[in-house]
């Protein structure tokens, strides 16, 4: 599927992505999400959501964090989703941007936790990405990615999926190549969604 096609089919479902069985399904794994990011950032300050979609996680997640001086950012590359996005907000912290992930419009170590929920499998380029999260993560930040990761995805590896990062062994090797550490694996939702944490190191005293 080309970028452009897949960004227009999420653009048609934006209005009804949280309605219905799918969209109880996708709530279901975000919301495991965001208990999985608070476990590993009890209360970050600087969140990024990479394909954020309607923006559902990122109220979560904001919900849970009181803090008047956080920042929620979702960035996506649908601009329906956006707007859908941006109208359910409900709260100043949250902010939305049009971008993909393999050029994310932050600065250098900006955020403490970076989240990305069934998006990951629709990066043009997922090694490029992971290694903008990797960048705008600040040391000691962590990485919370929830999609499809399972060895019983090897028959999909073919045509212009050939080259995804579908298994916990192929993500695992971009994730270390983007300069990521404590790569931990967690159950999500049924057999094929899985959540992988990782941490950016801290920077060593010399």
């Amino acid at each position: 599927m080309s970028l452009d096609r897949d960004v227009g089919t999420f653009d048609e479902r934006a209005a009804g992505y949280e309605t219905g069985r799918l969209g109880l399904m996708h709530q279901r794994i975000a919301d495991r999400a965001v208990s999985r990011a608070l476990a590993c950032q009890r209360a970050p300050r600087r969140v990024l959501d990479v394909g954020c979609g309607t923006g559902y996680l990122l109220r979560r997640l904001a919900a849970q964090v009181p803090d008047a001086g956080s920042r929620f950012v979702g960035v996506d590359l649908a601009p329906r989703m956006l707007r859908v996005a941006a109208g359910r907000a409900g709260d100043p912290r949250l902010r939305f941007a049009r971008a993909a992930a393999e050029r994310l419009p932050a600065a250098d170590a900006a955020f403490d936790l970076v989240v990305s929920t069934t998006s990951f499998d629709h990066w043009a380029g997922q090694e490029k990405g992971l290694a903008e999260c990797a960048r705008v993560l600040a040391p000691g930040g962590t990485l919370v990615l929830t999609d499809l990761f399972s060895a019983l995805l090897w028959p999909t590896l073919r045509g212009d999926r050939r080259d995804k990062a579908r298994t916990r062994r192929r993500a695992g090797a971009l994730l270390a190549a983007a300069g990521l550490t404590d790569i931990e694996w967690h159950r999500c939702y049924g057999l094929i969604i899985a959540t992988v944490t990782a941490t950016k190191k801290t920077a060593t005293k010399k």
